[in-house]
């Protein structure tokens, strides 16, 4: 099954809206932590899951250079991703790393509002748009 950003929508709701669930609660000090820590890391898991699944065709057309660049935005945000799954087992104190955490989660929805957006460009060029 190919993943388009329309049938894509429901799948990287839920897997950022987890993501932010877990992230947002401060975790505790002890067994709480590394509980945390593992939570996180599947959350960050099913986020990657969903970027992976994205389609990388480029279109011909007035559309590909959007296209490329959200290639290119979806390749930084796995990078980022990776990054932070290692700083959330590795870090000592988790507070920075929950606040970078949250901006990647936000990243992530814009990423995903704008393979949203050029979905919306491509069908309104082939119905003939408002014009």
């Amino acid at each position: 099954m190919t993943i388009t950003p329309t049938n894509m929508a429901s799948g990287s709701t839920h897997a950022l809206n987890e993501l932010r669930r877990v992230v947002s609660a401060p975790p505790r000090a002890g067994v709480a932590l590394g509980n945390w820590r593992w939570t996180v890391r599947q959350r960050l898991a099913a986020v990657r899951d969903v970027l992976v699944r994205e389609v990388d065709q480029l279109e011909d057309g007035w559309l590909a250079a959007r296209h490329g660049a959200a290639i290119r935005e979806r390749n930084a945000l796995l990078v980022r991703l990776a990054a932070q799954g290692r700083a959330v087992l590795e870090a000592h104190d988790v507070e920075p790393v929950r606040a970078d955490l949250l901006r990647l989660v936000a990243d992530v929805a814009r990423h995903v509002q704008r393979l949203h957006d050029l979905a919306y460009d491509e069908v309104e060029l082939e119905l003939g748009g408002s014009e």
